[in-house]
């Protein structure tokens, strides 16, 4: 887009809600030289700020804070026969009930697999299909790019911290079950579900492995989010959809009549990570599951850039 003739930089201009604008007010600014930068506008640490003061991130912050202590008390009040006959996804649940109980570090791996499935899933997407769909439902998204907040590091702005908030919430899950689990159950080194045992050492070592690849397969969940937190400006509209496309995938990848088509299923190995509690870290699944994943959401995030940019804000 051109710039316009230096006597007309006082009249009217497509106000920055509409797409394609925000180069020539850029170009405005320079001109003019008024002192306006765009790196000052929705500065990180603002938004962070506002993000942890929101609702929404209190509740999530509670519900991760007690559901540890809830399966705590669960195991207290049932018997082992009850807890050892649980219905799981596979041998390796089963395995992990049975030895939630033996120490911190066994308690934490079982809340960790109790919880990638859906609980993670639902507040991931809640932290990322919400920032900028929040925005449009209070109708400020408009204000914010009339500041004017160039698009793309408004995108840039909210997925940091929607990623940074996506991140703490996988973190702190596992690490405050750890914490729970050696106060119930004792410190005693961790147990393999497929035999043998860990030190203290190498048993919080495949404790962190397990973290890590759950939340990098979350990335997934993030991109889904996003992209639909774009297109609508509904904010369960964009926690749903992404929370039913990865229930689909899931659906998807127990029809064992697919075949090797569900290794291109978003989803296929998300329990990839239970690889990492064998005697070796066995780490061919968690490499293609990593590569699916990264795949996947750089294509969510660009396309929802691309999207973003090329939108007119009305709402």
């Amino acid at each position: 887009m051109t710039l316009p003739p230096t006597g007309e930089l006082d009249g009217p201009r497509p106000p920055s809600t509409r797409r394609g604008t925000h180069d020539m007010l850029a170009g405005v600014a320079e001109a003019r030289d008024n002192g306006f930068s765009s790196r000052r506008t929705l500065r990180t640490g603002v938004e962070f700020v506002r993000q942890l003061r929101r609702r929404r991130t209190h509740l999530v912050a509670l519900v991760l804070l007690a559901l540890p202590l809830i399966i705590a008390l669960a195991f207290q009040v049932s018997s082992p026969e009850s807890s050892s006959g649980a219905n799981n996804r596979d041998f390796t649940g089963q395995l992990l009930v049975t030895l939630a109980t033996t120490g911190a570090t066994n308690f934490a791996l079982f809340t960790e697999f109790a919880s990638a499935s859906f609980l993670l899933v639902v507040i991931v997407a809640l932290f990322c299909g919400d920032t900028v769909a929040s925005e449009a439902s209070w109708s400020s998204l408009r204000y914010l790019l009339a500041i004017p907040v160039p698009r793309g590091r408004l995108l840039r702005q909210k997925l940091i911290v929607a990623l940074s908030l996506s991140l703490g919430a996988n973190v702190l899950l596992p690490a405050w079950a750890l914490v729970v689990g050696g106060l119930f159950f004792g410190w005693a080194p961790a147990q393999s579900p497929l035999g043998g045992s860990f030190t203290t050492g190498e048993g919080l070592t495949r404790l962190l492995i397990v973290v890590g690849y759950v939340s990098l397969q979350s990335l997934l969940v993030a991109g889904l989010a996003f992209l639909f937190g774009v297109l609508t400006d509904a904010p369960l509209g964009a926690v749903g959809g992404a929370t039913l496309v990865v229930v689909l995938s899931n659906i998807l990848d127990s029809i064992t009549a697919l075949g090797a088509y569900r290794r291109f299923l978003p989803t296929h190995f998300q329990y990839a990570w239970l690889d990492a509690l064998g005697p070796a870290v066995q780490w061919d699944n968690m490499m293609r599951g990593a590569g699916v994943v990264l795949t996947y959401s750089a294509a969510f995030f660009a396309l929802a850039w691309w999207r973003f940019q090329r939108k007119d804000i009305v709402s």
